[in-house]
């Protein structure tokens, strides 16, 4: 028989608020263990919660942003559950009545458009952080209480790529809004995945196991797809698939068993008693809707008609908020209408050495005036692409122009046919073999050769008229 994965996102997203959700304690990462609490988000007898505002408007706008009908009224309601970094045993969140539900995401497989539906996204407090060290465990409460959006997605996706895919877009819209940071390091952005495998083509979920401790959207894919495996080896062995929670083990690559899988029956819902439900107003919503920009799609469908890119490009180019805005300062400032040059040295080089450095690419110092010079240098001939991208790490590090750098490490492009001529000689006499192959009708074998006049050249040689004069020669030979 044969089976099709069911899979389904919990995705919670910290949002970047001042202060906690129900409380005036700030939110600043990495501040001092145990030093942003008060007796409401540690949940002393007689404290009461008061709503953020601003964490609920930033819920909305999520839930716009991600095509969710926002609930006019809604509440708020406990749910119950024992774990040391939760103070209160409870956590203050929604069940029955979230803000948001009903929404989509649209994302691409394969070339083709697939959409998946995002179930609700209600607002919660989150909990503490545990700290394991040895045979003990501390706990900082200081992440207690931060405003937390979870988003749940419906058993929509098909395969870990389209998890994956879904995470990378769902990230990027929330990254647009600027209501979260989405730095899985600090735990701004969290996912848990269910998985469960079915009879192809029936509707009837099978028995689903939860993953959790997925600190990367690569993580969620490799335990999904061990998941994946897993099921499928105890379908054929005729073993009954357990409803449980499972812990993903990074070093092993693996699940572990963690504890059974807890329903909604087993929280105990019911409304908090200390919040009055809320009712939000059509005319406060659509004002909300004002706020939001233009998303990553948008944006993405934008590039493509205004600056001619290719689809892959701009998607890479809009992937973030930040990479989007350093990018269109460029492509904008670029003279040509071709902006095709500009757009391979942004997920190129430039992105190379964005990653090389550990950094982002907006975080890279090279004006639109600057990259225009180099782009103009190697376009015109005086230097190779070779030699440009030395430009590039040396004007990063030392600030200077393309100029002054070309002129300083000599790096201008040999075009001269009788200054290439007795590289060109060497290189056939030390590459008989080479010789032969291209003369034996492998003509891509003139690529190796004209490596090694680059090579001979450090990199100064004109590729292409190194290939037309070996060409020639061996042509005429």
């Amino acid at each position: 028989m044969e089976y099709e994965p069911v899979i389904g996102l919990e995705v919670h997203v910290q949002l970047e608020t001042r202060t906690k959700v129900f409380c005036g304690c700030l939110t600043d990462f990495g501040a001092e263990p145990n030093t942003q609490v008060c007796p409401v988000c540690l949940g002393f007898p007689g404290s009461l919660p008061v709503l953020n505002k601003t964490a609920l408007e930033y819920s909305i706008k999520v839930g716009l942003a991600l095509n969710c009908a926002i609930q006019g009224f809604t509440k708020f309601d406990r749910k119950h559950y024992y774990y040391p970094d939760l103070p209160k045993n409870i956590q203050i969140s929604q069940y029955d009545l979230p803000i948001a539900k009903d929404g989509y995401l649209d994302i691409g497989v394969n070339g083709q458009t697939k959409r998946i539906g995002i179930r609700r996204a209600h607002l919660e407090e989150d909990a503490g952080k545990l700290i394991h060290r040895g045979n003990a465990s501390l706990v900082d409460y200081n992440r207690t209480g931060q405003p937390l959006l979870e988003i749940v997605s419906e058993p929509d996706i098909s395969a870990p790529e389209e998890a994956y895919e879904y995470l990378t877009d769902l990230k990027s819209v929330v990254e647009y809004l600027d209501v979260s940071d989405c730095d899985m390091e600090k735990g701004s952005l969290r996912c848990d995945a269910n998985i469960s495998v079915r009879p192809r083509g029936t509707k009837e979920l099978g028995t689903k196991s939860e993953i959790k401790n997925l600190n990367s959207f690569k993580a969620v894919r490799d335990a999904l797809q061990y998941e994946i495996n897993r099921h499928l080896e105890l379908k054929a062995a005729g073993e009954q698939i357990v409803q449980e929670t499972r812990l993903w083990d990074e070093k092993e690559t693996k699940t572990l068993s963690m504890r059974s899988k807890e329903e909604a029956k087993d929280y105990r819902y019911f409304p908090e008693p200390d919040l009055p439900p809320f009712t939000i107003d059509k005319s406060r919503i659509g004002e909300i809707r004002k706020t939001i920009p233009e998303l990553p799609k948008e944006k993405m469908r934008r590039f493509m008609k205004d600056y001619g890119l290719t689809l892959y490009d701009a998607r890479l180019l809009v992937i973030s908020k930040n990479t989007s805005l350093y990018a269109e300062e460029r492509l904008k400032a670029f003279p040509s209408k071709d902006k095709k040059p500009v757009a391979n040295w942004l997920i190129g080089p430039m992105a190379q050495e964005a990653n090389s450095r550990n950094k982002e690419l907006a975080d890279i110092p090279v004006s639109p005036a600057a990259l225009n010079e180099i782009i103009g240098l190697v376009e015109s001939g005086q230097i190779s692409n070779l030699a440009a991208k030395t430009v590039l790490t040396e004007m990063i590090d030392s600030g200077k122009n393309a100029g002054t750098i070309v002129r300083e490490k000599n790096l201008v492009q040999i075009s001269d046919e009788s200054a290439l001529a007795t590289e060109m000689e060497a290189v056939i006499k030390e590459n008989p073999k080479v010789v032969g192959d291209f003369k034996a009708g492998k003509e891509n074998s003139i690529m190796f050769l004209v490596g090694q006049v680059m090579k001979r050249t450090k990199g100064k040689a004109n590729p292409k008229i190194v290939r037309d004069m070996l060409k020639r020669r061996l042509t005429d030979a």
